[in-house]
């Protein structure tokens, strides 16, 4: 997912189908208009941007959206409504909103969902090792040796993965804060060490919580959740 960037030139070009010639004509008089104010030819634009032409509106702003969504158990992380039980069917959303990372099929829990690029690009990429915290149930009573190797690194799919947190909840179950996101990472884990993951939800991304959020339900992130993750990830207050 990446914020639009195209060139208000292009952009006319393309949206009122003029040519090149009449576009930049159209631009340079003061026809075209963006936010109120003369365009530019080589003016990138962004969704949030409102874009006229002789006072005809040519691109609408977009609303960002910011949501918390509990992941039911069973629903896949995609928009590819080619593939059972997609993201879009189970959302039921009139926008189009974005999975900020994944959860495979079989986990459950919290993942963001937005249509605001450049969030998207500050916390998803797997280099910025944002924290992940989840709660794993497993087919046996762990141990302490179990607990402070998933805790140290565990080789999976030829490399060790990042040092975690790890807390034992009850006999079976434990919480751990991942910063990194590797293929099925705690249950390819959990399964060189011995076990089978029986249920694995993810309850924090970043410092968002899943709180009370049941299965299939999703909330609006509020104004201080936004305010603190834009502190955390260093985003401007614009964003």
């Amino acid at each position: 997912m990446k914020t639009l960037t195209t060139s208000l030139q292009y952009f006319v070009v393309q949206k009122a189908g003029l040519s090149n010639k009449d576009a930049v004509a159209h631009i340079l008089s003061g026809r075209v208009l963006v936010n109120g104010q003369k365009g530019q030819l080589t003016q990138k634009l962004l969704p949030a941007d409102e874009v006229t032409l002789d006072g005809k509106v040519i691109k609408t702003t977009t609303e960002f959206l910011y949501l918390a969504y509990y992941k039911p158990r069973g629903v896949e992380s995609t928009l590819n409504q080619g593939i059972e039980n997609n993201l879009a069917e189970a959302l039921h959303l009139p926008h189009r909103v974005f999975p900020v990372g994944r959860l495979d099929k079989e986990s459950e829990g919290l993942l963001l969902l937005t249509n605001d690029g450049h969030f998207y690009n500050q916390i998803n990429p797997a280099e910025t090792h944002q924290e992940k915290e989840y709660r794993v149930t497993v087919d046996k009573p762990l141990t302490a040796e179990m607990l402070a190797a998933m805790a140290a690194g565990v080789i999976i799919m030829g490399k060790i993965t990042r040092p975690a947190q790890v807390t034992q909840v009850d006999e079976v179950t434990f919480a751990i804060i991942l910063t990194q996101g590797l293929n099925r990472q705690i249950r390819r884990m959990c399964y060189k060490l011995g076990y089978a993951v029986e249920r694995l939800v993810r309850v924090r991304v970043v410092s968002v919580e899943l709180g009370d959020l049941k299965p299939g339900t999703w909330r609006h992130l509020t104004s201080a959740e936004m305010e603190k993750l834009k502190t955390q990830l260093q985003l401007s207050p614009n964003s």
